[in-house]
């Protein structure tokens, strides 16, 4: 005699297409008048997958796997590893010229919006750099300087009343 298996996975992974082998014995058997959890021990699979083909045949009179719903993407798989390629070799090009470059590159037409919705998929978000500011060389003369002959400074100089120990700078 003929046992279900209790753990789900051995039976079937998840997101795995069913073949038309699996999926015609499900109709013969709901069409024979059995049961769901009855078809659903028989042939080793889910009750909610058994009850998701058959509520799709009712529905739309075929077991096939229809389109993924909604427009297609414009980037393939190749131009997205292109892209990261053009990111990370240099991080400071503009998306008008990284378009330009999958153009050339890809044959891909695509518009800088696009390359932009492109990478924050990819995890990657223009930002401004971190302003620094200039120090010229006379300053950066004296601020050596300036440490240098303060370097002997200890906290217990400024701070007599706190009981740290005594570190040097």
């Amino acid at each position: 005699m003929q046992t279900a298996s209790t753990n789900i996975g051995e039976r079937m992974g998840r997101s795995q297409e069913l073949s038309d082998s699996k999926r015609g014995p499900m109709i013969g058997g709901h069409l024979g008048n059995k049961s769901i959890r009855d078809i659903s021990w028989l042939l080793n699979i889910p009750r909610s997958t058994v009850s998701g083909i058959i509520t799709k045949w009712k529905l739309l009179g075929t077991t096939a796997t229809q389109p993924p719903s909604g427009r297609p993407r414009h980037m393939t798989e190749r131009g997205q590893r292109m892209l990261k390629r053009t990111v990370r070799r240099s991080h400071q090009l503009s998306a008008e010229s990284m378009a330009k470059d999958l153009q050339t590159w890809c044959g891909l037409q695509m518009s800088p919006t696009t390359v932009r919705r492109e990478l924050h998929g990819m995890g990657f978000h223009g930002q401004a750099a971190a302003s620094k500011p200039f120090i010229a060389k006379c300053n950066a003369k004296r601020r050596m300087q300036w440490c240098k002959a303060r370097h002997h400074w200890t906290l217990e100089t400024y701070f007599p009343d706190c009981m740290v120990p005594s570190v040097k700078f």
